[in-house]
């Protein structure tokens, strides 16, 4: 187990934000910093770079155990595709398999959807897959494995109200599977927060 994903609730109170919008997160009853010193003063106050920092590591950190060296390729990858670099940026963090495992409410977060991929449960076009980062395709299906349809996790997690399906995934929640209908925009993607990849770009190209 990596040091992020046991330190994952505290996420949100360093970042100063509910980061994916869970009724249990620990922001919700304590907004201060995370540490001894946390609660005392108020946040400074952010130079240009600072913002721009933050604005990376909030979009890395929603999408879980991303690494810093892996989050830049995904940067790297976007800025050589035609096209706006922010919107590429975006699409290319939806595609991957963990983080629409996620969307389709498999789970009840990006770090149960890493697992579960991670551990064999989850099918790409009839073939299983345990490769969180694999890329999904326009039209790929995706769905449970029949042996794993009844974990607690999963039951629980396709009938909570938390998080609604976006439009770009097509899910049926009685067989478990569903289709990558096509690539989204910006403002398909149901972010709690306020997401800002303009400034992921300015940090990357300064």
């Amino acid at each position: 187990m990596t040091k992020r994903i046991t330190a994952k609730y505290k996420i949100d109170r360093r970042l100063g934000c509910n980061l994916w919008g869970r009724p249990k997160s620990p922001f919700n009853q304590r907004n201060s910093r995370p540490g001894q010193h946390g609660a005392m003063g108020q946040r400074r106050k952010l130079s240009d770079y600072g913002i721009q920092l933050f604005a990376k590591q909030k979009l890395r950190f929603y999408y879980g155990d991303i690494t810093e060296k892996q989050f830049r390729k995904i940067y790297d990858k976007a800025s050589r595709i035609k096209g706006d670099t922010s919107e590429i940026l975006i699409e290319l963090l939806e595609r991957r398999l963990d983080a629409i495992v996620y969307r389709m409410k498999f789970v009840p977060t990006i770090f149960a959807a890493r697992q579960l991929v991670n551990h064999g449960h989850v099918k790409v076009n009839g073939k299983r897959v345990n490769i969180p980062s694999y890329t999904v395709k326009d039209g790929d299906e995706i769905s449970i494995k029949e042996q794993s349809k009844q974990i607690n996790l999963i039951q629980e997690a396709i009938v909570s109200q938390e998080r609604e399906i976006p439009e770009y995934l097509e899910v049926d929640t009685k067989d478990l599977k569903g289709r990558f209908l096509r690539a989204p925009l910006m403002h398909d993607v149901p972010y709690p927060v306020t997401m800002e990849p303009n400034l992921v770009i300015e940090y990357y190209s300064r």
